[in-house]
């Protein structure tokens, strides 16, 4: 596994068939395939919408994550690269962070390597929105 690539991403993820349909398509069109993003589609479990359970990151997911080392908290929400704002919790699914959540459950570690080459460990601990959970399955 290269440095570049989420330590998470060895994990099976919970993924919709409607997150996987668009973010297969997002990585279609660009040139090259971000690693970690890839490696998260490639190794998931599918279910409908309607199926996911209520403690897994799916796209448009807000959820607080702890960093296990210094047990400092955030909040984050996980979207597409033209919703990105990192500088207010929006982060791209093709980031390092992102690609480690997406498919994540609450109470489950995920790693990933930051741009400086230094491990990060979370723990995502409260789901506090998912689309699915408030019956929304398009989004």
């Amino acid at each position: 596994m290269s440095s570049s690539q989420s330590v998470a991403s060895t994990r099976l993820r919970t993924l919709t068939d409607v997150d996987h349909a668009r973010l297969r398509k997002l990585l279609d069109s660009l040139p090259d395939d971000p690693a970690p993003l890839a490696d998260a589609l490639d190794q998931s479990q599918l279910v409908r919408p309607q199926e996911v359970a209520a403690d897994v990151v799916t796209m448009n997911t807000r959820l607080r994550v702890r960093d296990t080392d210094s047990a400092a908290e955030q909040v984050y929400t996980l979207c597409y690269p033209s919703d990105a704002e990192p500088s207010e919790g929006f982060v791209s699914v093709l980031s390092p962070l992102g690609a480690a959540l997406l498919g994540a459950r609450v109470g489950e570690q995920v790693s990933f390597m930051r741009p400086d080459g230094k491990p990060v460990r979370l723990e995502p601990v409260e789901i506090l929105f998912q689309p699915e959970a408030s019956g929304d399955y398009t989004t």
